[in-house]
């Protein structure tokens, strides 16, 4: 118990504070408490005696006395014994403090308000003999002095106070700036690793400040006991400003140093290491981390690297990292046989020189000049006045370390490596960031195999994408020796057997991928509330079908050896082998015949005579197969059996661009080409029997080029078709155009293609049937239009600019679109917009922004006036139509059937004129005016007159559009005088053109859903 005559409430002079049942020290600010503790959720007797938070609830303990000797008998007292602080635990005596000297009667204890306990001679001039802040636990705080001897040792769990596995102390050779992190002697996380080519790792200002020993006064070491300076630490710490005097810096259990402030609770403010790919050399050298990855898949080897130790690696020990296939200083190396992986988004280790250069292309030299070079990055110096742009170049002459790629603030990262190290061939795909993309997955037209181009590169980012149908994976490893890539799924994705077995759905009986096992791995969470072990997302394995002999249009496409472009015998022109030699799927290349995998290709004569009973006996078992079951189906059609009818049908559903693109550069169409083009296909007598050979009944509306029809198909199964008619204007080549467009292109604000049929004269798309409508026939409606709020149009905005920001830059074929319009945006089930009818639609080479054509087509209102009176389009003739596409969802009016009193002839014209007024908000919907978002209305307005500014190039990019409609902080600028498309306009310029066609004005009226 206390002895109420030799105590204060924050001073002990003579007496105890005892357990069960004392009371506690507080300092005279009420800031902090000493007394007797027991750890949050422990279910034993262990008792300490520690200092928290004054009135933190539970306790938040930033000093524990006896933290490897707990108290574990029913009473216990602390107190000033003999002039020392002591514990007593039933006869058993800890003694804390080992001062001597003067009596007892002379020394008091006191809790500052800067948490720091001091043992007081109070001779008059009141020395410090002792004093906690000299024997710190796992917490920093203000008024500490940081010195070389000055250490921080975590508890060993969250509710365990003695010694855990990590320190923290001053780095010893990175000076006074530099911090470590320390388990069991080895380094564990380091600031400043990335030096300035990154800062990301580097503290907040207020923490080294907080280390800086900035008090008046104060020395880095501890002088000796009973001559302590009375100004190394004082009561109230400085400066005075209290988020500062109420942080901390905590050396947290599970490895993480952490600053906290403390306000109404806990307050995480910053914390390192960030991630597993923040801890110091995650994946050793040449290895990459990514900490968007499962454990599993967080590191991987940079293209043209393998790891050290195979076994170790595959087992999840990526310490020993990874090593060059082939040495870049060897000797006759040749410069132009090396090339540099262009990574995106990278942090690396710091950087052995820094220079500047005038150009890029001067930064790369100087690492070609120095065989020891291993990667170069610069950036812009920000600093340098010249009249010249200068920029600053960094070099790498040793292993790189501490690589992370995906990083929010990495830059791009140029890694030299020898190009016979990422090139197997000139068919394959090269890398994608720190992927190396293998035959047969394709990104590209120019490479890959066809068949398997179901796979992206994203070129912000540099990372591998998988699409399938509505979804879109990122790839988190790729391993061409197994033929299996792994994807990404999201925290919905639970693992379980339906949920694989929808993948495997999407992915198709007849395609090249299967799922391979079930989910693996997962992603550990660093997240501030987080612990270090705790899982949120998984991966899932795809495995790839062997590839058969690569397609080709001439023998520069067959990159292997003993390989020709001949035609083989389905009338399809091949890579085949030579003879004696055959495809070998396992190595994708023509090996001598019997050696290993062979199939196919051409083979030897004796391989050949070996095998023709095979000849003779499989084309009789087919031609059986076929008989018995066009017997069974013509059967079942005499007889009208609907119920008999698979529900499920096959639609043949393959993605073979070769093929695509061959087909499309034929002059006609005949049947042959049916059998070499591997695209969704229906068969036209499926189709009458699905819209009851198109009966007006099913009829859902008519577009430029044909009526649309609604097809029910067994199984209940909805499709829209769209049936082009021969005088329609839309020819062979508009068709062959949107089917191969439609095909390659997956986004959720995309139409989805379902198949085609072509028969005789007759063309046809099958899409996805849109129970909604089209936009224009909810927003022009009134009645209808007071069912889409704010909210919804919002969203429908966002939603087309999220897709045609994906056909102009992130899809694998940049695309313009040239038909964009209301009644071209259909509306699922949710209102989600889908942009159709890419009849029109173009596609552009990677650095191809512009072009020009004699055919001029499109829909009057909505084409830019570069195109509609000189037939040039680009991607700014999109951002265009895009433009006076919000301003009708805005308004709720057409652009060409628009008068106003004031005499304005176009919903264009109108606009800018309330813009100019600053009456912008007049323009809206009246239906709106209950729902309505005021600024988001304005912005709307503000970016579409910015996309139908009068000179292409000052309105915006479709991303740049993107940026502006979802930030919440963007300033927008002001939109210039826009291009003006007056009714009589383009009629009197389009018949005095001298292009050989006029302007074709393509609308749509749609009558019911498609």
């Amino acid at each position: 118990m206390f002895l109420p005559s030799c105590l204060s409430r924050d001073t002990i002079t003579v007496g105890t504070i005892t357990y069960p049942g004392g009371t506690t020290l507080v300092s005279a600010g009420k800031r902090f408490e000493l007394g007797f503790f027991s750890p949050d959720g422990i279910s034993d007797s262990r008792k300490y005696i520690g200092i928290w938070y004054y009135g933190s609830d539970p306790p938040i303990i930033v000093w524990v006395a006896n933290r490897d000797d707990p108290l574990v008998s029913p009473t216990a007292s602390f107190g000033l014994v003999d002039g020392n602080l002591k514990l007593c635990n039933e006869g058993r005596a800890i003694q804390l403090t080992h001062v001597e000297g003067s009596t007892s009667s002379t020394r008091l204890a006191k809790l500052l308000d800067s948490r720091n306990l001091v043992l007081i001679e109070d001779d008059g001039r009141e020395r410090i003999l002792w004093q906690s802040f000299d024997h710190p636990t796992d917490t920093f705080l203000p008024g500490m002095l940081m010195s070389e001897n000055f250490v921080l040792i975590s508890w060993a769990s969250q509710d365990d106070p003695k010694q855990g596995n990590f320190t923290f102390q001053m780095d010893q050779e990175g000076g006074n700036n530099n911090y470590d992190v320390i388990q069991e002697l080895s380094p564990y996380w380091k600031s400043g690793v990335y030096g300035k080519f990154i800062q990301a790792d580097q503290m907040l200002d207020v923490i080294s400040f907080l280390l800086s020993n900035f008090t008046t006064g104060a020395t880095t070491t501890s002088p000796p006991a009973g001559t302590i300076s009375t100004l190394a630490y004082k009561n109230i710490t400085q400066p005075s400003d209290d988020n500062y005097n109420n942080s901390r810096l905590v050396m947290n259990y599970d490895g993480r140093i952490q600053y906290l402030r403390q306000g109404n609770g806990s307050k995480l403010v910053w914390f390192e290491p960030a991630s597993q790919c923040s801890v110091l050399s995650a994946c050793g050298k040449f290895g990459s981390c990514n900490d968007k990855n499962g454990n599993k898949t967080m590191c991987r080897c940079l293209p043209g690297f393998e790891p050290t130790q195979p076994d170790n690696w595959n087992s999840g020990d990526f310490s020993r990292g990874c090593l060059r296939k082939s040495s870049i200083c060897a000797k006759n190396s040749d410069d132009s046989a090396h090339d540099f992986l262009s990574l995106k988004m990278m942090r690396a280790g710091k950087p052995d020189v820094q220079i500047s250069v005038d150009s890029e292309e001067q930064c790369k030299q100087r690492c070609l000049d120095v065989c020891s070079c291993q990667a170069y990055s610069f950036e812009e110096d920000l600093h340098q006045r010249a009249e010249r742009a200068t920029l600053t170049c960094y070099t790498w002459s040793d292993d790189l370390n501490n690589i992370q790629e995906f990083a929010q603030d990495g830059r791009d990262l140029y890694v030299r490596v020898p190009l016979s190290d990422i090139e197997s061939t000139n068919r394959s795909c090269g890398t994608c960031g720190t992927n190396l993309v293998p035959y047969p997955l394709s990104t590209r037209q120019s490479c890959g195999d066809p068949l398997y181009s179901a796979f992206s590169c994203d070129s912000m980012t540099a990372q591998l994408y998988f699409e399938l149908p509505m979804d879109r994976y990122r790839i988190t490893s790729v391993n061409p020796e197994t033929r299996t890539f792994t994807i990404q799924v999201n925290e919905r994705f639970k693992c379980m057997s339906e949920d694989l077995k929808k993948i495997s759905q999407r992915l198709g009986q007849s395609g090249p991928f299967a799922v391979s096992g079930g989910c693996i791995g997962g992603q550990t969470d660093f997240s501030a509330d987080a612990s270090l072990g705790s899982v949120r997302s998984s991966e899932v394995k795809i495995v790839w079908r062997d590839p058969k002999e690569p397609l080709c249009n001439s023998s520069k496409d067959c990159d292997w050896p003993n390989a020709t472009c001949k035609s083989a015998s389905d009338g399809i022109t091949k890579c085949l082998c030579d003879s004696g030699f055959s495809w070998n799927y396992s190595n994708v290349s023509c090996s001598p015949a019997g050696v290993g995998n062979n199939v196919g290709g051409g083979g030897s004569l004796q391989k050949r005579q070996k095998v023709k009973p095979v000849y003779i006996i499989a084309p009789a078992v087919a031609a059986i197969f076929i008989l018995v079951f066009g017997g069974l189906f013509y059967m079942r059609r005499q007889h009208g059996s609907r119920e008999s009818t698979p529900e499920i049908l096959d639609f043949r559903l393959y993605e073979s661009e070769k093929r695509i693109k061959m087909w499309m550069d034929a002059c006609q169409f005949e049947e042959k080409d049916k059998k070499g083009i591997e695209v969704p296909f229906f068969d036209l007598e499926i189709i009458l029997q699905a819209t009851n050979h198109f009966a007006d009944e099913n009829k859902l509306g008519r577009g430029g080029f044909g009526p649309v029809y609604k097809a029910t198909f067994p199984g209940g199964q909805e499709i829209a078709v769209k049936r082009l008619l021969s005088g329609s204007g839309q020819g062979l080549e508009e068709f062959k155009n949107e089917v191969v467009l439609i095909a390659k292109l997956q986004h959720r604000n995309l139409v989805k293609l379902v198949g085609y049929c072509v028969k005789g004269d007759e063309k046809m798309l099958l899409y996805e049937y849109m129970p909604n409508k089209s936009l224009d026939s909810f927003i022009f409606d009134q009645t209808r239009c007071s069912l889409l709020t704010w909210e919804i149009r919002f969203e429908i905005i966002l939603g087309i600019t999220r897709g045609m920001l994906y056909l102009h830059q992130d899809s694998r074929l940049r695309i313009i679109h040239r038909d964009l319009k209301t009644s071209n945006v259909l509306l699922d089930e949710e209102m989600t917009p889908k942009i159709s009818d890419f009849g029109l639609a173009r596609i552009f080479e990677a650095k191809q922004t512009e072009a020009n054509t004699q055919r001029v087509i499109g829909t009057y209102g909505y084409m830019s006036p570069e195109y509609a009176l000189d037939g040039f389009f680009s991607f700014k003739s999109d951002v265009f139509s895009f433009g006076i596409v919000v301003l009708e969802i805005v308004s709720g009016r057409r652009n060409t059937c628009f008068y106003h009193s004031e005499g304005t002839l176009s919903l264009l014209t109108h606009a800018w004129k309330l813009w100019n007024d600053n009456k912008a908000l007049d323009l809206m919907d009246q239906v709106l005016h209950e729902t309505c978002n005021r600024d988001q209305v304005l912005k709307c307005i503000n970016v579409a007159l910015l996309c139908v500014q009068d000179n292409p190039s000052d309105r915006p990019t479709m991303s740049n559009a993107v940026l502006m409609l979802s930030s919440e902080t963007t300033t927008l600028p002001t939109p210039k005088k826009p291009a003006f498309a007056f009714r009589t306009g383009i009629s009197t310029t389009a018949s005095t053109s001298s292009k050989s066609e006029s302007n074709a004005v393509l609308s749509t009226t749609l009558e019911q859903g498609r």
